[in-house]
């Protein structure tokens, strides 16, 4: 490491509030908070970058600022918002929030199964129209579910799903058997042959150039018509608009979507009025206490950085995710 302090810029928003640790942080750096207008000029002579702002997609312009960056930490899972050409080619290391949001998205995936297959949503709808109407309602241990995405976040689903007694495949680049979460892992550009096997579809695959569209008319004709698709992932993962006239047509059940293509989701679009659809505003991992974790998981990495250690998960900006 260099004789002088560790520089690191915080790119954050006036409407957010910094890390909690802010003053533990600057025991071991100099800190610049920067906004995605100023970036290119706070970004100068930083070693370090870290994206509170993590959806941002700022530093591909404010790049040629980055002449010291070595570093760049994001706040999230998925990392395809701040990609680019420049940032892929460059020496610059790059980590995620890997680990923080596994646990609760998990949750987040399960308690949609449930409510789904216990018609929590339509137990509402007549609740408020103090409509008392008795209904049988399916049972979920012994349903099946496909999992698309063979990540941290899609193991901690997997083994969520199979505690509540669900049958759990998984779906990914590469096809095997033995996985110890999943059993069996079909690969995804299989995905029209087999997804007709299951109940649930849940999609948590990293949004890449291979994931773009991965669920199209073709993959939703394959499902079963009873079929329920969970979106936790990206929302560019599903062809919305094939998605719309699935379930409008009955191709498929039912849809709950934590992310969708255009976010926030606009005001005349379809899915907002659809009773087979279930919306949330990407909150499937934000967790009372997120941002704190976030900020205690970048204090140790950069403890560990600045003793000259390894940085751990750092992830495959040709990939677009930690392999």
């Amino acid at each position: 490491m260099s004789a002088r302090p560790v520089r690191l810029t915080v790119l954050t928003r006036d409407d957010l509030d910094p890390p909690h640790n802010l003053d533990a942080i600057a025991d071991l750096a100099d800190i610049r908070l920067a906004t995605a207008t100023s970036l290119a000029d706070d970004l100068r002579g930083s070693d370090v970058l870290l994206l509170w702002d993590y959806f941002s997609s700022a530093l591909r312009d404010a790049w040629s600022g980055a002449d010291a960056l070595r570093w760049v930490h994001v706040c999230a899972a998925g990392v395809d918002a701040m990609l680019f050409d420049e940032l892929r080619t460059s020496d610059v290391t790059v980590t995620n929030a890997r680990g923080v949001f596994d646990g609760p998205i998990a949750e987040f995936v399960l308690a949609t199964i449930l409510a789904r297959d216990k018609q929590l949503h339509l137990s509402r709808a007549l609740q408020r129209d103090h409509d008392w109407r008795w209904r049988e309602t399916r049972r979920t241990a012994g349903s099946t579910a496909l999992v698309v995405g063979t990540g941290g976040i899609g193991r901690a689903t997997a083994r969520l799903l199979r505690a509540a007694g669900l049958q759990v495949t998984g779906a990914g680049r590469t096809a095997r058997d033995g996985d110890p979460d999943f059993g069996t892992v079909i690969s995804t550009d299989d995905l029209v042959d087999h997804v007709g096997a299951f109940d649930n579809v849940v999609l948590i695959a990293p949004l890449t150039e291979q994931t773009t569209g991965l669920v199209d008319t073709r993959v939703l004709a394959a499902m079963r018509p009873s079929a329920h698709l969970v979106n936790v992932g990206r929302g560019a993962l599903v062809v919305e608009r094939d998605l719309v006239h699935a379930l409008r047509d009955g191709v498929i059940g039912a849809a709950s979507l934590d992310v969708v293509e255009t976010e926030p989701l606009p005001d005349d679009s379809p899915l907002w009025d659809m009773e087979n659809v279930a919306i949330s505003p990407h909150m499937s991992g934000d967790v009372v206490g997120w941002r704190d974790e976030l900020a205690d998981q970048f204090l140790t990495r950069l403890q560990a950085w600045v003793a000259g250690e390894e940085l751990t998960g750092a992830v495959d900006k040709r990939r677009g995710y930690v392999h």
